[in-house]
Order: C-alpha cells, then sequence, then structure tokens
C-alpha cells in the first residue's frame, strides 16, 4: 500500500467508509464535472432572483437584518420531517446571503480543514 493510498483510507475509515485498494486519482476536469448540480444551482439562482426583487439585492446598504440562521435551522427540520428538497435550496440560499451580509459580531473565515465530517448511514 502507498503512502498516499494509505492517507487516503485513513479518511475513509475515520468516516466508516468502505477501504478502497487501488487508488485512481481523477483529474481537476473531472472532479468539476462530477462535483457539482447544475439543477441545484439553477433552483438556488431562480429563488436568489426572487428574493432581489422581494427584499432587495445582495448587498445592498440598508436592507432590514433577519435572523437567517434560525431560519436556516427550522429549514432543515422541516427538510428531515418530511423530504422536500425545496428547503435545502432554501437553507443554501440563506447560507449564502449569511455569508455576504454577515452580521455575526465575531465574523470571521477559518478554515479547519478535515475536522468534521458527515456520518455514514446504513441502509
Amino acid at each position: 500500500m502507498t503512502l498516499q493510498l494509505f492517507f487516503e483510507n485513513a479518511w475513509r475509515w475515520k468516516c466508516g467508509l468502505p477501504e478502497i485498494e487501488h487508488h485512481i486519482t481523477p483529474s481537476y476536469e473531472e472532479l468539476k464535472e462530477t462535483e457539482w448540480s447544475d439543477v441545484f444551482e439553477k433552483l438556488m439562482r431562480n429563488r436568489l432572483i426572487m428574493g432581489g426583487i422581494r427584499y432587495g439585492r445582495i448587498g445592498v446598504k440598508g436592507k432590514p437584518q433577519y435572523d437567517r440562521v434560525q431560519s436556516m435551522i427550522k429549514r432543515l427540520q422541516r427538510y428531515s420531517e418530511n423530504g422536500n428538497k425545496e428547503f435545502l435550496v432554501d437553507v443554501a440560499n440563506l447560507c449564502l446571503l449569511e455569508f455576504v451580509e454577515c452580521n455575526h459580531p465575531c465574523q470571521h473565515f477559518h478554515a479547519l480543514g478535515e475536522s468534521e465530517h458527515v456520518n455514514v448511514v446504513a441502509h
């Protein structure tokens, strides 16, 4: 086992994923094509455009301040209850708006790297 394969498997072991035996590194171009959802992006953008009409454009001064974090939590809970993916689009847009128009008194960006992962769900 190569050192690179060992580290890749160490990450997979930590996440509860099955071990891989051979390392096949996808190209940057392959990853750009596969690691995104054009449908999700289109749904987000359509709702952001409507939001620009209803609430004002992103980053414009003088807009009301919103409690987006609680709204995100509420929408994730509703998605968890009924599976309506519209709530995921709403949460993504709320995250984007919070990132751009953040009102948090301690706002900052500090990359945490590999500190947290999603749990694997057994079927």
